[in-house]
Protein backbone atom coordinates (compact mmCIF):
# COMPACT_ATOMS: atom_id res chain seq x y z
CA UNK A 1 0.00 0.00 0.00
CA UNK A 2 1.13 3.38 -0.95
CA UNK A 3 0.12 6.88 0.42
CA UNK A 4 -0.77 9.26 -2.30
CA UNK A 5 0.46 13.17 -1.42
CA UNK A 6 -3.52 13.74 -1.02
CA UNK A 7 -3.47 11.25 1.83
CA UNK A 8 -5.12 8.55 0.35
CA UNK A 9 -3.76 5.28 -0.02
CA UNK A 10 -3.59 2.69 -2.93
CA UNK A 11 -2.55 -1.03 -3.19
CA UNK A 12 0.76 -1.33 -4.90
CA UNK A 13 0.09 -3.00 -8.18
CA UNK A 14 2.00 -6.71 -7.82
CA UNK A 15 4.24 -5.75 -11.06
CA UNK A 16 5.39 -2.95 -9.36
CA UNK A 17 6.53 -4.85 -6.16
CA UNK A 18 7.73 -7.94 -8.51
CA UNK A 19 9.85 -5.14 -10.48
CA UNK A 20 11.54 -3.64 -7.47
CA UNK A 21 12.03 -7.20 -6.27
CA UNK A 22 14.12 -8.06 -9.24
CA UNK A 23 17.05 -6.22 -8.20
CA UNK A 24 20.06 -7.85 -6.39
CA UNK A 25 21.10 -4.04 -4.97
CA UNK A 26 17.03 -3.10 -3.77
CA UNK A 27 17.04 -6.69 -2.20
CA UNK A 28 19.86 -6.12 -0.55
CA UNK A 29 18.77 -2.80 0.58
CA UNK A 30 15.67 -4.55 1.67
CA UNK A 31 17.99 -7.14 3.86
CA UNK A 32 19.20 -4.32 5.21
CA UNK A 33 16.13 -2.26 6.18
CA UNK A 34 14.81 -5.66 8.04
CA UNK A 35 17.43 -5.35 10.84
CA UNK A 36 16.94 -1.40 11.61
CA UNK A 37 15.98 2.24 9.55
CA UNK A 38 18.99 3.11 7.30
CA UNK A 39 19.54 6.58 6.03
CA UNK A 40 20.09 6.58 2.65
CA UNK A 41 23.72 7.20 3.08
CA UNK A 42 23.88 4.01 4.85
CA UNK A 43 21.65 1.89 2.40
CA UNK A 44 24.26 3.55 -0.44
CA UNK A 45 27.53 2.33 1.62
CA UNK A 46 28.05 -1.49 0.93
CA UNK A 47 27.35 -0.77 -2.98
CA UNK A 48 29.40 0.45 -5.88
CA UNK A 49 27.65 3.81 -7.04
CA UNK A 50 26.97 7.17 -6.41
CA UNK A 51 24.51 8.37 -3.66
CA UNK A 52 22.04 9.36 -6.91
CA UNK A 53 22.40 5.94 -8.22
CA UNK A 54 21.21 4.77 -5.14
CA UNK A 55 18.36 7.33 -4.75
CA UNK A 56 17.18 5.90 -7.54
CA UNK A 57 17.10 2.29 -6.56
CA UNK A 58 15.25 3.72 -3.34
CA UNK A 59 12.86 5.37 -5.61
CA UNK A 60 11.46 2.16 -6.94
CA UNK A 61 11.09 0.98 -3.83
CA UNK A 62 9.48 3.68 -1.98
CA UNK A 63 7.18 3.44 -5.53
CA UNK A 64 6.59 -0.65 -4.84
CA UNK A 65 5.51 0.80 -1.31
CA UNK A 66 8.55 -1.74 -0.07
CA UNK A 67 10.00 0.80 2.26
CA UNK A 68 9.14 4.36 3.65
CA UNK A 69 10.96 7.85 3.99
CA UNK A 70 10.61 10.28 6.75
CA UNK A 71 12.76 12.88 6.25
CA UNK A 72 14.20 14.38 9.51
CA UNK A 73 16.12 18.10 8.56
CA UNK A 74 18.38 16.90 5.64
CA UNK A 75 18.61 13.69 6.70
CA UNK A 76 16.01 10.95 4.82
CA UNK A 77 15.43 7.59 6.90
CA UNK A 78 13.78 4.86 5.19
CA UNK A 79 12.18 1.84 7.01
CA UNK A 80 10.79 -1.51 5.79
CA UNK A 81 7.30 -1.78 5.06
CA UNK A 82 6.73 -5.61 4.90
CA UNK A 83 3.07 -5.87 3.75
CA UNK A 84 3.56 -5.79 -0.24
CA UNK A 85 6.58 -8.31 0.61
CA UNK A 86 3.60 -10.57 2.39
CA UNK A 87 1.77 -10.09 -0.88
CA UNK A 88 4.25 -11.12 -2.84
CA UNK A 89 4.67 -14.17 -0.98
CA UNK A 90 1.10 -14.85 -1.20
CA UNK A 91 1.24 -14.89 -4.92
CA UNK A 92 4.56 -17.23 -4.98
CA UNK A 93 2.83 -19.49 -2.62
CA UNK A 94 0.72 -20.83 -5.58
CA UNK A 95 3.94 -21.50 -7.41
CA UNK A 96 5.40 -23.39 -4.42
CA UNK A 97 2.39 -25.82 -4.49
CA UNK A 98 2.86 -26.24 -8.43
CA UNK A 99 6.62 -27.24 -7.30
CA UNK A 100 6.30 -29.38 -4.64
CA UNK A 101 3.73 -31.35 -6.51
CA UNK A 102 6.34 -31.80 -9.22
CA UNK A 103 8.61 -32.64 -7.14
CA UNK A 104 7.00 -35.24 -4.90
CA UNK A 105 6.43 -36.73 -8.21
CA UNK A 106 9.58 -37.10 -9.07
CA UNK A 107 11.26 -38.37 -6.09
CA UNK A 108 8.57 -41.44 -6.36
CA UNK A 109 9.46 -42.07 -9.73
CA UNK A 110 13.36 -42.14 -8.67
CA UNK A 111 12.91 -44.04 -5.89
CA UNK A 112 9.98 -46.95 -7.55
CA UNK A 113 13.19 -47.10 -10.25
CA UNK A 114 15.91 -47.86 -7.79
CA UNK A 115 13.65 -50.23 -6.42
CA UNK A 116 13.51 -52.03 -9.83
CA UNK A 117 17.19 -51.95 -10.61
CA UNK A 118 18.26 -52.82 -6.85
CA UNK A 119 17.83 -56.35 -7.06
CA UNK A 120 20.32 -56.66 -10.23
CA UNK A 121 22.47 -55.05 -8.35
CA UNK A 122 22.36 -56.49 -5.00
CA UNK A 123 25.03 -59.41 -4.99
CA UNK A 124 24.46 -61.88 -2.07
CA UNK A 125 27.21 -62.70 -0.06
CA UNK A 126 29.29 -65.90 -0.83
CA UNK A 127 29.24 -68.65 1.90
CA UNK A 128 32.63 -70.44 3.63
CA UNK A 129 31.33 -73.29 1.56
CA UNK A 130 31.54 -72.16 -2.17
Amino acid sequence: MLIIPNGRTRITPMNEIFHALSDDTRRTMLRDLAHAPRTVSELAAPHPMTLAAASKHIKVLEQAGLIRREIQWRTHLCHLEAAPLKRAMDELAYYQRFWTERLDGLEKLLTDEDAVQAPANIRTPKTETE
